[in-house]
């Protein structure tokens, strides 16, 4: 299989180092394609031999060499590049989320309908042994009929705050969390309940990042970026990228072309996004989900409880108990591998019965060994697999449409109706 990319941020590196690592045998990669050169230029080093690169605006041209393409865009121009290659017959794998509007869902659905290409949305939290040990109970009938869902997500103030250093924070480039963040957790809810959406109702709001925010509690005066900044070391808000060869090379080293700063602080102006999410979603076989998004949190984690008409599964993962001041300045902070009081617990409640705490076993690499079970099934092919964990089109579609509904509830105060698997919205 011939691969091309289209997107060349940090993200992309997951799947460039799969092809030149354990699945070098399944592809090669023949094109790059990137608003800037520099950052083009730190994959061809990476790849360690020339292949063709292009601008966006050669994309069609870059789409005749390649059997397949991988798009790591910023989120609002997904659907051109998936839309152009499906309508070529190709093969696309692309990062959550799949596109940020329902036009471009619909856009989407229509080309992926009619093309004789592939379509893979890379959700890897599906394919994390503890989130899959959830959909398997659920699939079995450990809790029978499940009536409800509460997901609580909290991101930590490394995690959390770098959405809001990055082009993330203008919800027209990103959606907002509940698109570009919450579109991971809209899918496990709608594959743990094999169901679809079909209301949201939502509120949300701006409460701690940004510059009126940092006013109404003091702050003082902040700079427009850490890079320069004389805080930079000593205030945990402020990422110093030059400390981090990779990110140097793809952000720092590569400002003089786009003119992107990757290090923006997060109390400035132009926050366009929430930082505090709350959603009710009704599923067509009558469940309920309650979900929260906190992006301002002294730890990093989620909990789920999923109740049923036999009893109750609780989910706890802590994937960093605390934020030491310094690991927030540090950029490779992110690696969660190595974060303190990292746990997970996972609990079956029955009816009439003594809880039972259900073993997770987790393999090497990202997300307890998901990261390599996905870019298996991305590069090899699904094998069977009966929970059904790589996702086509549809399901990119229907956790999207979950987002994009919560912020247009939360702008109109109005509940939003969905239709046709929770692909589309009503009337």
């Amino acid at each position: 299989m011939r691969y091309a990319f289209v997107g060349l941020g940090h993200r992309v590196q997951l799947y460039i180092d799969a092809l030149l690592g354990e699945w070098s045998d399944t592809g090669e990669i023949v094109a790059l394609c990137d608003v800037n050169r520099t950052r083009i230029g730190y994959y061809l080093d990476r790849i360690g031999h020339d292949v063709p690169s292009f601008a966006p605006h050669e994309f069609d041209k870059m789409l005749e060499l390649a059997d397949a393409v991988v798009v790591a865009t910023v989120d609002a121009t997904h659907a051109r590049y998936v839309v152009a290659a499906l309508e070529a017959g190709k093969n696309v794998i692309v990062e959550k989320p799949l596109c940020t509007t329902a036009e471009d869902c619909a856009a989407i659905v229509e080309a992926a309908e009619r093309s004789t290409g592939r379509l893979v949305v890379t959700f890897n939290y599906r394919y994390s042994p503890r989130n899959s040990a959830v959909r398997r109970l659920i699939a079995d009938g450990a809790i029978g009929d499940v009536t409800s869902v509460h997901f609580e997500w909290v991101l930590d103030t490394i995690h959390g705050a770098d959405y809001f250093r990055r082009w993330h924070r203008d919800k027209a480039s990103s959606g907002g969390l509940l698109v570009h963040k919450s579109t991971h957790h809209f899918d496990l809810a709608n594959w743990w309940l094999a169901d679809t959406a079909t209301s949201v109702y939502a509120r949300s709001a701006l409460r701690f990042y940004g510059a009126d925010n940092a006013r109404a509690r003091g702050l003082g005066d902040r700079p427009e970026r850490a890079a320069g900044a004389p805080g930079l070391g000593t205030d945990p808000y402020l990422l110093d990228i030059s400390a981090d060869p990779r990110l140097k090379r793809l952000y720092l080293d590569a400002e003089h072309e786009d003119g992107y700063h990757r290090d923006q602080d997060v109390f400035g102006e132009g926050v366009t996004i929430e930082d505090n999410m709350a959603v009710l979603v009704g599923y067509s076989r009558g469940a309920m989900l309650t979900y929260s998004l906190n992006a301002h949190g002294p730890f990093e984690g989620y909990r789920v409880a999923v109740n049923g008409t036999g009893g109750r599964l609780e989910l706890e993962v802590v994937e960093r108990a605390w934020t030491p001041p310094q690991a927030a300045i540090d950029p490779t902070a992110a690696d969660k591998s190595r974060a303190p009081g990292a746990s997970e617990r996972l609990v079956l409640h029955r009816h009439w019965n003594e809880p039972e705490e259900i073993a997770i076993s987790s393999g090497a690499g990202g997300h307890g060994g998901g990261d390599a079970l996905m870019l298996n099934d991305i590069f090899r092919g699904a094998g069977e697999d009966p929970l059904g964990r790589q996702a086509g089109h549809r399901a990119g579609v229907a956790s999207v449409m979950v987002g994009v509904s919560a912020n247009l509830s939360a702008a109109s105060g109005a509940p939003v109706l969905l239709e046709d698997g929770g692909t589309r919205h009503a009337g």
